[in-house]
């Protein structure tokens, strides 16, 4: 399907930032090479990317996308949902000539690029719509809906909230490190984290000292955990088997857009 042409203005900070347009344009790149070659591991090869940061690459755009990227299919391999090369063209037209003009639509694909375009220390990043503020005397209680049914609730001092502008209704970045999430193959497993995410072990790569585990929540949404290879073998972990990740609210960052 030829998708029209989106015009589209260049956001000042992806202008001003190097590093931030050469990050996003091997993101759109891989996406690029995907649709032309119908499969993942013929795209990593095509722009010279191991099949595991290719994998990474787009679980972490998945995350970040309000809509699928991707679309899987045996008989057809694999390419680009109507977003995603609503997505790509937008970022052709960005590179090349970015015209004044921009049209209502063009604002939500202008804030998906500058989504892939954020380089921070955490693994896991996703983006959603604030759907419940609580606030006390001292902090508040944000609930963030970043899709396909999976929520997540971060707590932060009281002034950020009013100082981010955020309220019920916008749009929020929330950034979990991969070491401040915990696992349990237990659903019901007591503790006092406020974030219960119940998924699949995807895979697991032990290291010397800790282990990368990955957990596929819905599927378009992932999450990466670095925990001991000691609890790895006392938990008995194992690829396919559920497991429940446990993060406190206190370590789950919110950015506003």
């Amino acid at each position: 399907m030829n998708v029209p042409p989106l015009p589209i203005q260049v956001p000042s900070d992806l202008q001003s930032g190097a590093t931030s347009l050469r990050h996003a344009e091997r993101n759109l790149e891989l996406l690029e090479s995907i649709e032309a070659s119908g499969s993942i591991s013929r795209a990593a090869k095509r722009i010279r990317l191991s099949y595991k940061n290719a994998w990474d690459c787009v679980d972490a755009m998945n995350n970040l996308s309000q809509a699928p990227l991707l679309d899987y299919s045996a008989e057809s391999g694999t390419h680009l949902t109507e977003y995603g090369r609503r997505l790509l063209e937008a970022w052709h037209q960005l590179r090349e000539a970015p015209p004044s003009a921009e049209p209502l639509e063009a604002g939500e694909i202008q804030r998906q690029l500058r989504a892939l375009s954020l380089r921070t220390s955490a693994r896991n990043q996703y983006r959603g719509r604030i759907t419940h503020i609580e606030r006390n005397a001292i902090e508040g209680c944000v609930t963030l809906d970043i899709g396909e049914g999976v929520t997540l609730q971060a707590t932060l001092p009281g002034d950020s909230l009013e100082e981010m502008q955020l309220h019920e209704g916008t749009m929020a970045m929330a950034l979990i490190k991969a070491d401040f999430v915990m696992l349990s193959p237990d659903p019901a497993v007591r503790i006092s984290a406020r974030n219960r995410l119940h998924g699949k072990l995807l895979s697991l790569i032990p290291g010397a000292v800790r282990s990368e585990v990955k957990l596929r929540l819905s599927p378009g949404r992932t999450l990466t955990a670095l925990v001991t290879n000691a609890s790895v073998a006392e938990l008995g972990l194992g690829t396919g088997q559920d497991c429940t990740a446990l993060i406190k609210a206190s370590h789950v960052i919110v950015a506003a857009e």
